[in-house]
């Protein structure tokens, strides 16, 4: 059975709640990701989706000022890496997100997960 660590993107971007959501933006552009892990302080405060700048652009905002903490998902829902792909499927459907931070025994993040992944790994024969 797979578990996250099989599927997981270990080379997400951490950014500051501080951070502009154009910069953010660029970067996810760059690397073609679609969620980030906001940090401070070296630990997981939120996770800024492409919804999330997708709710912002639609109320106007400037993405030069608009800042990351004001359009972040709060102490996101987490999983571990030795969470099995099913299980995080369940999760992200029960609550709505199509992305999962991964976190250690320590939480701190080690990756992120889409939906995308999770669902073609559950359908691939072990």
């Amino acid at each position: 059975m797979s578990r996250l660590s099989d599927v997981m993107r270990p080379d997400f971007i951490e950014v500051a709640p501080e951070d502009t959501l154009g910069e953010v933006a660029e970067r996810m552009t760059a690397v073609n990701v679609g969620a980030v892990a906001v940090k401070d302080s070296g630990r997981l405060i939120g996770i800024l989706t492409e919804r999330d700048l997708l709710k912002a652009m639609a109320a106007r905002v400037h993405s030069s000022e608009a800042r990351v903490r004001q359009w972040m998902t709060s102490d996101p829902v987490t999983a571990s890496a030795d969470t099995d792909v099913e299980e995080a499927a369940r999760v992200m459907l029960e609550h709505g997100f199509r992305h999962l931070p991964v976190v250690d025994d320590e939480d701190r993040v080690v990756g992120i997960v889409s939906l995308r992944r999770v669902v073609s790994a559950s359908q691939t024969p072990a």
